[in-house]
């Protein structure tokens, strides 16, 4: 007879192995869920604050805020403005908080508080956009004759939009400017400046504001930063050093909007910026978000709290199974019953394992004495069985009782162990008893035991229950394992000591 091919079998493994790490790792990535628990996250807090002094007619406040900075990930925006109306819209793609007010007038006070978390996978500033033209500059002479000699002399060394703009940025901070240099830094701001002229050299450029981020720092200016496009993207670099990149600590508040602050009704406005950091734990933020996104409408915390509960412990199940899988097949620990000590490892969950053990002992052990007063008896299987059930509920109301009374909690903790397991244990360790003897029982019942206990050290680790309940798509790689278990054919552990004679002979 042909022998079946294994090809299929162990490709279908690989694919439940790879595929629940695959979606873990999405999960992780799309969600921010960490892998591991406890972990804490950085949140910002920052604070706007807009001054103005109204002059007694309609007011109405504009201020760009961010909506998708490079580097952060925006959780929460909200606005403290007695007596104004609020919203926030969209203008043209910008983001933007409306104050509006029917009449103002006096000094006046407003302010907008963001709440931001580093987001390291974050590539929006990275994403390819569409090419902007550059814009269109006139100049005047003798300016239009000293920038067409600048950007020649930045033009010469630079191969590319980048290192045209390191270019630029060198020749306009050289400590020892020539006239041109000198007269171009006279007659405009320095910033403004530098985006005129990569626009005039063909090269897309515009004014970023950033703000610096330090912790209960208060009344903070927004600090200009240049942006170039390069035919992909949009590039922000240090106008004074001509480095590269944003770092991690500033926050670009606004981007491409053609104002930040804008004041109908009212004057001598003034914007300044206020920061906390804090730490809360990062599934929290994760949980917080996730309904967002695909994924999260997949996760458990979109349940009910009550059936979150049950589910937390229904997911330790499978990291029993493998255990238990493990100690049989491989190991070779015999057992009383195949996954009897999955069910003795989920009751030590719920009690703790000493206590556990204490009350599993002490019912097992009355039970097997009222058992072999049963047996005497010669009652029909079933009717043993029920006689047992009956018995064991009433060893588990008697410890209970007895233990509340003198103050102990061990006793109520047998409550949480299945009946009918227990009593199905004890009929199997005294048909055990009556055909192998005790010593039978006694192998069995420690075997047993001795896996539940790992079982339950397994189930119970805070990775475990963490991993379980949040990626619950592992559950893939443990049923890909215990697949694979299911094909070892080979010697347990425990049975290599019989080959020890032949080691000595040797």
């Amino acid at each position: 007879m042909k022998q079946r091919s294994r090809y299929p079998f162990y490709l279908a493994i690989f694919l439940f192995i790879a595929g629940g790490i695959a979606l873990a790792t999405a999960r992780h990535v799309k969600l921010g869920i960490p892998w591991l628990a406890g972990q804490q996250q950085a949140v910002w807090m920052v604070e706007a604050r807009i001054d103005f002094e109204a002059v007694g007619e309609e007011v109405l406040v504009s201020l760009n805020v961010p909506d998708n900075p490079p580097g952060f990930r925006v959780l929460s925006q909200q606005a403290a403005s007695p007596g104004y109306g609020f919203s926030l819209i969209e203008d043209s793609g910008d983001l933007r908080a409306e104050w509006s007010v029917r009449e103002a007038s006096g000094p006046q006070t407003l302010y907008f508080n963001v709440q931001l978390t580093p987001n390291e996978a974050d590539n929006s500033n990275n994403a390819p956009t569409p090419k902007p033209q550059p814009e269109a500059v006139f100049w005047e002479e003798p300016e239009a004759t000293a920038v067409a000699e600048v950007l020649e002399r930045a033009a010469a060394k630079s191969a590319s939009p980048e290192s045209m703009t390191r270019e630029l940025i060198k020749l306009m901070q050289t400590s020892d400017p020539d006239q041109n240099i000198s007269l171009l830094l006279n007659s405009e701001s320095y910033v403004p400046l530098l985006r005129r002229m990569l626009n005039h050299a063909g090269i897309p450029a515009r004014v970023a504001d950033g703000l610096k981020l330090e912790d209960a720092r208060r009344l903070q200016p927004l600090r200009p930063f240049l942006q170039i496009h390069n035919g992909e993207r949009w590039l922000t670099f240090h106008p004074e050093s001509g480095q590269q990149g944003l770092p991690d600590d500033v926050l670009l508040w606004r981007q491409d909007a053609l104002s930040l602050l804008d004041v109908i009704g009212g004057e001598d406005s003034q914007i300044s910026f206020s920061m906390l950091q804090q730490t809360v734990p990062a599934l929290q933020l994760a949980t917080r978000e996730g309904g967002q996104n695909g994924l999260g409408l997949l996760s458990l915390y979109e349940l009910p709290i009550e059936e979150q509960g049950m589910f937390r412990m229904l997911l330790l199940l499978p990291l029993g199974a493998l255990m238990v899988a493990f100690m049989r097949i491989i190991i070779g620990v015999r057992t009383s019953g195949t996954f009897m000590p999955v069910l003795i490892a989920v009751a030590f969950v719920q009690t703790s394992l000493v206590p556990g053990l204490i009350a599993f002992l002490s019912v097992v052990a009355v039970g097997l004495l009222m058992r072999g007063y049963l047996s005497s008896l010669n009652l029909l299987l079933v009717s043993r069985i029920s006689a047992l059930i009956i018995l064991v509920i009433a060893i588990t109301a008697g410890f209970s009782i007895i233990g509340y009374q003198m103050g102990f909690s061990t006793g109520m903790t047998v409550t949480f162990f299945p009946m009918v397991i227990l009593a199905w244990t004890i009929e199997r360790m005294s048909i055990l008893w009556e055909e192998d003897g005790a010593r039978e029982v006694m192998i069995q019942g420690s075997g047993s035991l001795f896996v539940a206990i790992l079982a339950y050290l397994l189930m119970d680790a805070p990775l475990a229950r963490h991993l379980t309940f949040n990626f619950p798509e592992l559950h893939l790689v443990t049923f890909g394992l215990i697949l694979l278990m299911g094909q070892y054919t080979g010697y347990k552990l425990t049975e290599l000591r019989r080959f020890r004679t032949v080691k000595d002979f040797s």
